[in-house]
């Protein structure tokens, strides 16, 4: 195949899988194993195979390629159609710019699609060398939403180390430069939220959604990343009021001094300045 499939895998329901080639994919049967076919959807090929090999009805195939999607989870034909994010560690990216990962789940087979490299998913990938892989597919969408939700401590912890920091400075003298920090830790927080909280509700409707080949152990551990995110989007909505307390603050202190200096300003004028 041409570079629009990043790679396939055959899952052996012990925590292992091995690459397939094309044609073991075009004669991949249910009964060889999980099959996990992740492709770029940018490239154009992509939907071309979707519509010609995949077997996927149209409603399942533009959710696979849409260009851009919030966050959310369906089920579709006895499997889910999924639209995740997680934050962005790429190289030089900023952790806001979240990437989004699409997905076509049933009991045999995962079609996933994403634009950019997520390492969650190279997470992954990597648990199969260790044998510590996703057995089925209720597995991989249990761990991959822990995965993602894992990943966003990091950046969510600097947030609020930073809106700490911004606080002392405020308190202090070192005032240079406070005033677009904070404005670039509310937008940080914003950013992230915006995706965080559709998210929830998705991983909310996965653990409630009673599909036959999804267990109870799985639900348990959607509920618990779902918990997890919720304590994130807590911590993000605290992050920006405080940077808004801050600011105002921040707002207030420089009126104060500028109300101050127009009040010497104005004394001097007047003992200064001729009478005429």
């Amino acid at each position: 195949m041409d570079d629009f499939l990043i790679f396939a895998k055959l899952l052996d329901g012990n925590g292992g899988a091995r690459d397939v080639s094309a044609e073991e994919i075009a004669q991949w049967q249910p009964a060889q194993g999980l099959l996990w076919l992740h492709f770029d959807y940018s490239k154009a090929g992509t939907l071309q195979w979707l519509q010609e090999h995949s077997g996927l009805d149209d409603i399942a195939i533009a959710a696979l390629v849409a260009e851009d999607t919030r966050p959310r989870a369906t089920s579709h034909a006895g499997g889910l159609l999924m639209a995740l994010r997680g934050v962005n560690m790429n190289p030089e990216a900023d952790p806001e710019d979240m990437v989004s990962i699409r997905l076509c789940v049933d009991q045999h087979r995962i079609i996933s699609s994403r634009k950019r490299r997520l390492l969650s998913v190279d997470d992954i990938v990597e648990s199969f060398a260790e044998g510590e892989g996703p057995q089925n597919s209720a597995d991989f969408v249990a761990i991959l939403c822990d995965r993602l939700v894992r990943r966003m401590a990091g950046p969510i912890d600097t947030a609020e180390d930073k809106v700490d920091e911004l606080e002392e400075m405020l308190l202090g003298s070192a005032r240079a430069k406070l005033r677009s920090e904070l404005g670039q830790v509310r937008r940080q927080s914003i950013a992230l939220r915006r995706y965080l909280a559709p998210q929830r509700e998705a991983l909310s409707w996965v653990q409630s959604e009673r599909l036959p080949w999804f267990g109870d152990v799985q639900r348990l551990q959607v509920r618990e990343v779902s918990d997890r995110l919720a304590q994130y989007i807590e911590t993000l909505d605290s992050i920006r009021e405080r940077a808004a307390v801050s600011q105002e603050e921040l707002v207030n202190q420089i009126s104060e001094e500028s109300n101050s200096r127009m009040y010497v300003l104005s004394i001097v004028s007047a003992i200064f300045l001729p009478l005429g």
